[in-house]
């Protein structure tokens, strides 16, 4: 079946916002309708890159305009939001979904009343290393525990947020994503000045198990690590490699006289290759044409995942 194209406007053209620009112009069944910076110029030079309206001031070009996608710095994603949402119902923001819980509240409650299509760019959920842990574990006779680690030398783009909001979100969400709700969050950390820069977290969820959570941007070794602990396996996941490793404890001898001999058996599950961005644009431009998947990260997620962002930061603070 034919369809009209979805006309996508994109707000917010640094690095992040760039990429989104790639992928937004190659995908089928998608038109650009304009690209928007506060820098004028900048916005003006990759408009004509790439053949439409590139503008500093929304205004008008939201009146024809069907998603906004919003690639802009963590203080603005609220405002954006509330600005568009009087024209557009279709709206990306990347994570996280606002700069504090009071402004997510806000967003969830604006979202609600005007019934918006809103998806939070929670990106690792369409790695396919994610996706294919996820099938693993949900074959698992039971998870305990989730570890994940996530580390990055501090970057010279990134003043405005600190690790909890800038990394250790994203396992926030994956934790949530592949362990269930919360029950209990414990957390402590180590600040420079008013930002903290390396942070630890246990959340206990409501089925009883575990997610274990480490973010450092002081580290100067790139980690991105998965590891599950179940009754029946032990799940290594490495997200920059795309690795998956299962450990199985397959037998126990003991032969008279001599002590156990525990035999374990490695497993290798092959992760299909996959840009994460383009799946999670194609997800995002299928939602805005009613095809929404339940795995989608929406407002409640973000919601969710800045609750518990929150109480991190206390903790931390405390």
């Amino acid at each position: 079946m034919n369809h009209k194209p979805i006309r996508v406007g994109l707000i917010g053209l640094g690095r992040m916002g760039q990429n989104h620009l790639r992928i937004l112009s190659m995908l089928k069944g998608v038109e650009l309708a304009f690209v928007a910076d506060t820098d004028a110029a900048h916005a003006t030079r990759l408009g004509v890159s790439y053949g439409v309206p590139g503008v500093s001031k929304l205004d008008a070009m939201l009146d024809t305009t069907d998603a906004v996608v919003i690639c802009t710095p963590t203080v603005t994603h609220a405002d954006y939001i509330c600005m568009v949402a009087g024209k557009v119902r279709n709206i990306f923001v990347e994570k996280p979904l606002a700069d504090t819980l009071e402004e997510a509240n806000r967003v969830a409650c604006l979202v609600a009343e005007n019934g918006l299509n809103v998806q939070v760019g929670f990106i690792e959920r369409f790695n396919p290393a994610v996706q294919s842990l996820k099938q693993v574990l949900d074959k698992s006779a039971r998870v305990i525990s989730i570890d994940f680690t996530r580390t990055n030398k501090l970057s010279a783009r990134i003043t405005d947020v600190d690790v909890v909001t800038d990394l250790m979100i994203h396992d926030i969400d994956l934790a949530l994503y592949l362990n269930g709700p919360a029950r209990s969050v414990a957390a402590h950390g180590f600040a420079q000045g008013k930002m903290i820069d390396f942070a630890s977290a246990l959340i206990t969820h409501e089925n009883g198990r575990f997610s274990r959570i480490q973010a450092s941007r002081i580290t100067e070794k790139k980690m991105r690590l998965i590891e599950a602990t179940c009754v029946d396996m032990f799940v290594d996941c490495e997200l920059l490699r795309k690795e998956i490793i299962i450990s199985r404890q397959s037998e126990i001898r003991q032969a008279e006289g001599q002590p156990y001999t525990i035999s374990a058996v490695q497993e290798a599950i092959e992760v299909r290759p996959q840009e994460a961005l383009l799946s999670e644009l194609q997800a995002f431009v299928a939602s805005c044409r009613s095809h929404r998947s339940a795995d989608l990260p929406g407002v409640q997620d973000g919601l969710a995942a800045m609750q518990i962002s929150d109480e991190i930061h206390k903790a931390v603070a405390a």
